[in-house]
């Protein structure tokens, strides 16, 4: 089952990518440097520094039409379409990005993704993170270990944060916890070989689980940021955690992720400076 899973995640998210290289590609609209709404894309900000547009929402219509046809009773959760099909219809339910890495995409820098997983309960079972520009395809299905353009990928062996190459995100939709965030980001900073910040939750995680980055951390990221990836770090042998190393990284949004050595060294640090029951009092999820 899970097999024809990974197959509707992957046609799903091809379907998703067309609509998004469609855009990306044409210079009139998609590589406007400093003018990145032309009218054409409908640039809508959803929030501060948060953007949706005309290729966000055929993207998750390609999206939806695939999984819709191939699954008519299963609900789908996604980013501009919020939920579809009834809870008590299926256990299987499906979590959507249409295009991860938005800002990018309207600056005209090549770093985005398209990110579709499958959920049976809480747990992520067959995901698919496709990277548009870069022809990149990221895939996993529970059971069957993580996949990079075909061929089998681990997490790094780096076994803890000293020396390690880790991508943080930027808490844009927690900024009250910045200065939380500013003294994990140092602590971090201090033990690592290097930082990278692309921009796109999902591609972050993709490359953690293919070896590429030791480690990745974020505060309050929204589920579909999320799900594919951590089950592709999760089948290439690495760790996905909250900040108190628990299982509830869907709902809390906070995500620390690695090699297994690099996430308990992540744990260790994030305990010196904050915790879920410390972050939701500075940035509670329901002021989000």
């Amino acid at each position: 089952m899970y097999e024809e899973l990974l197959e509707t995640a992957l046609e799903a998210a091809q379907a998703g990518s067309r609509v998004v290289e469609r855009y990306f590609a044409d210079k009139e609209h998609g590589r406007e440097r400093g003018a990145p709404d032309d009218g054409t894309l409908e640039v809508r900000a959803k929030g501060a520094h948060d953007f949706v547009t005309r290729a966000d929402k055929e993207s998750e219509a390609a999206i939806v039409e695939v999984i819709r046809s191939r699954h008519p009773e299963h609900r789908i959760l996604a980013e501009e379409g919020g939920e579809v099909g009834a809870v008590e219809d299926s256990e299987l339910a499906w979590m959507v990005d249409p295009l991860d890495g938005t800002t990018n995409f309207l600056h005209g820098l090549p770093m985005f993704a398209v990110s579709v997983a499958c959920l049976e309960g809480r747990r992520p079972v067959a995901a698919v993170v496709l990277e548009p520009a870069q022809g990149n395809v990221f895939r996993a299905r529970a059971g069957g270990g993580a996949e990079w353009n075909g061929r089998p990928r681990l997490v790094s062996g780096r076994d803890g944060l000293g020396g390690s190459f880790v991508a943080p995100g930027y808490p844009f939709r927690a900024r009250a916890a910045v200065d939380t965030y500013l003294a994990l980001f140092r602590a971090v900073f201090l033990q690592a070989k290097a930082l990278r910040r692309p921009g796109a939750a999902a591609l972050d995680l993709a490359y953690t689980a293919a070896g590429v980055y030791d480690g990745f951390f974020e505060f309050r990221l929204a589920p579909w940021d999320i799900a594919a990836g951590a089950l592709l770090i999760e089948e290439a042998g690495g760790r996905v955690t909250d900040l108190d190393g628990g299982d509830a990284f869907l709902a809390s949004g906070n995500v620390l992720a690695g090699s297994p050595g690099v996430h308990a060294d992540l744990v260790t640090t994030v305990a010196e400076h904050t915790s879920e029951e410390h972050l939701e009092r500075v940035a509670p999820l329901a002021s989000l």
